[in-house]
């Protein structure tokens, strides 16, 4: 079970979310406290994504960076519709911000990514506020696929 935010409603909600999932989103925040720890905010999106790669492999996870994702809309096959930052254990996928404030765009549009790829689970994950823990933030889809 998750908790997580509901922003149109404004509370709190409980998700059911497989183990697995879980624990991958765990392993990932915990690799990002400890990164934005070390390095501090302030660098560029792409050194935080490459020593987060690095650090989820360290520690045995099947990440891909940069990812080509290819989707149908209507007729039409999309092959480099978009590009997801991070794509962990082909479940989780991470966007990585390097911004003073979390703009609510990010969620929307990591929850559009999602939908896309019939995936549960996001994560944004801004290395520029002061501490990671402002950085964070979950994102569910708990919408049916749009396949």
């Amino acid at each position: 079970m998750a908790r997580c935010r509901d922003d149109k409603h404004g509370e709190t909600v409980t998700l059911d979310l497989d183990t697995e999932t879980e624990f991958v989103a765990r392993q990932v925040i915990g690799a990002a406290l400890t990164i934005h720890r070390r390095l501090g905010p302030g660098l560029l999106e792409s050194v935080y994504e490459v020593v987060l790669a690095h650090e989820l492999r360290v520690i045995g996870l099947h990440v891909l960076r940069q990812q080509t994702i290819s989707f149908r809309y209507g007729d039409v096959q999309f092959d480099e519709g978009f590009r997801v930052d991070l794509l962990v254990e082909g479940r989780l996928v991470i966007e990585i911000k390097s911004v003073a404030t979390m703009e609510p765009l990010f969620g929307r549009q990591l929850l559009t990514y999602l939908r896309l790829m019939d995936l549960r689970l996001g994560i944004v994950l801004n290395f520029g506020a002061s501490t990671m823990k402002e950085g964070i933030r979950r994102v569910v889809n708990s919408m049916p696929s749009f396949h």
